[in-house]
């Protein structure tokens, strides 16, 4: 089957004569031909984003937020052809795949206060017949460039504000699973968007270049590796706009000797395991402090980690995770854990020659625990992006914290205790951006803001909450002085103005 783009308002053919392969990764068969947009029409689709722009721009928030309502009532409509279409091209789970579309979904629920978010600042008086206030204004035609880990959750986190802010969106979405981010655009139009203001332009390198250089897109905003994210910061930077790239991690969870082991264990095997570990905020590093905590611990993860169902999302909802997302994946992921025993880490759960019935061309990883892991090693330093989880046993809690604080990843962390003192400490020791305190994946809330610390962001601003809409917009400060006259005999004093 044969795709297309998305653009000013409806799907549009590819010309450039160049495809990228669509897979379902469960069967490994190729299920559509995504068109690679070339440098000419990428440039008409950010320029069509620009004609759109001033007068969505120029319309007023509220009403701009009456969209975002109206939007949320239709992807609760279509949820279950969402996530339908999610789990086909990504390969999760049903129940993985509505919680994809849940977390951007409220997002756009966030993005209804936007009359609330954009309003300035109003100073009167601030000299002699002279007022001071501010306006926050969009910043124009923006790009989004996001991942294929969550084809939902990821452009509406962007998409969203930017839209709510003014701006016009030309999103490049993964050419892995494009379809879900073309249906929420789609939806969008439905929602009242004009047509023009979300662009969904499928691409490559040549594309995302396209983007970068262009004089008329003023924001760009990244979700993926930390070397793609570097790039895509510096040439975007360098070209003057403004930036927000989110890397890669690598998320420790330390294990106090005081915790509830069963409750640690649970929670390291759904945040290690669950999407088959393709989230940036995967726990794939498990810290006990102590041999007799380390010893439990794996104890008890073992025979959990053993009972994972690992099978295509239609066969129900009691399927723990399905495939990776393409055979290259898969090979890395093998090629990392054949690492790990190679360098000396102890494999404790070995599922190297999984195999799935009926689906033996599928991009099916079982899931593997590693012990006596250490910070040498390739799976410890490598964020695996995998159904693997790697216990690495520290003497001390500062041995254990200084693991953390000393990977070049920054994204989450989370520590399992019953002692209020040490969690205290750990949240305001750690030099990460997200923590967890008796939870595994601390993701904020939508009002809250997401984003990491290190290589594992770049740029000022952090995704949803509050810091998206000062990033998808600036700020204008007026200073205003309305000179009066001293009427004196029914005549205007000029002299009063001097």
């Amino acid at each position: 089957m044969e795709m297309h783009h998305f653009i000013d308002g409806a799907y549009v053919k590819g010309t450039s004569g160049r495809f990228s392969d669509v897979y379902n990764p469960a069967t490994g068969e190729v299920q559509g031909k995504l068109p690679m947009a070339s440098v000419s029409e990428m440039d008409d689709a950010i320029a069509r984003a620009a004609a759109a722009q001033p007068a969505w721009g120029a319309m007023n928030p509220q009403r701009r937020a009456r969209v975002m309502m109206a939007m949320v009532g239709l992807m609760n409509r279509d949820m279950d052809k969402l996530a339908e279409a999610l789990s086909r091209e990504h390969g999760k789970t049903l129940p993985d795949a509505k919680g994809d579309l849940q977390r951007g979904l409220e997002v756009i629920e966030y993005c209804i206060g936007a009359p609330q978010m954009l309003k300035g600042e109003y100073t009167d008086d601030a000299g002699p017949g002279i007022d001071m206030y501010s306006m926050r204004q969009p910043l124009g035609v923006v790009a989004a460039i996001m991942p294929f880990n969550f084809p939902a959750m990821m452009p509406l986190w962007h998409v969203g504000p930017a839209l709510a802010c003014g701006n016009a969106v030309v999103l490049k979405p993964s050419e892995r699973d494009p379809s879900v981010p073309m249906m929420l655009a789609e939806l969008f139009v439905e929602a009242g968007l004009p047509k023009g203001c979300f662009q969904v332009v499928n691409g490559d390198k040549e594309a995302v270049d396209t983007l970068l250089d262009s004089d008329i897109i003023q924001g760009v905003s990244f979700v993926g590796s930390t070397p793609i994210a570097q790039y895509i910061y510096s040439r975007a930077t360098a070209n003057g706009k403004r930036a927000q790239c989110f890397g890669g991690a690598k998320n420790h969870l330390i294990v106090m000797p005081d915790a509830d082991m069963d409750q640690a264990a649970d929670a390291l095997v759904g945040a290690g395991f669950g999407a088959a570990g393709e989230r940036c905020m995967a726990v794939s590093v498990a810290v006990p402090v102590g041999e007799e905590t380390a010893d439990r611990l794996v104890d008890a993860l073992k025979p959990r980690i053993e009972k994972l169902r690992v099978a295509p999302y239609t066969d129900g909802d009691d399927v723990d995770f399905g495939p990776v997302v393409t055979a290259e994946a898969k090979n890395r992921i093998l090629g990392l854990i054949q690492s790990g025993v190679d360098q000396g880490a102890e494999l404790v759960v070995d599922n190297r020659d999984f195999s799935l019935q009926g689906y033996e061309n599928g991009f099916f990883v079982g899931p593997h625990l590693f012990d006596r892991v250490t910070p040498d090693m390739d799976i410890y330093k490598t964020e695996i992006f995998g159904p693997v989880l790697s216990v690495v046993r520290a003497g001390s809690y500062e041995e254990a914290i200084g693991l953390a604080m000393d990977h070049e990843y920054g994204n989450g962390t989370a520590i399992y205790t019953r002692d209020g003192d040490t969690a205290r400490d750990f949240a305001h020791r750690i030099n990460i951006g997200m923590v967890g305190i008796n939870v595994p994946i601390p993701v904020p809330l939508a009002y809250h803001t997401f984003g990491g610390w290190k290589k594992s962001m770049f740029g000022d601003l952090n995704q949803h909450g509050p810091d998206s809409f000062k990033f998808y917009s600036r700020t204008k400060t007026v200073t205003s002085r309305w000179p009066s006259g001293i009427k004196e005999g029914g005549e205007f004093n000029f002299k009063a103005m001097d």
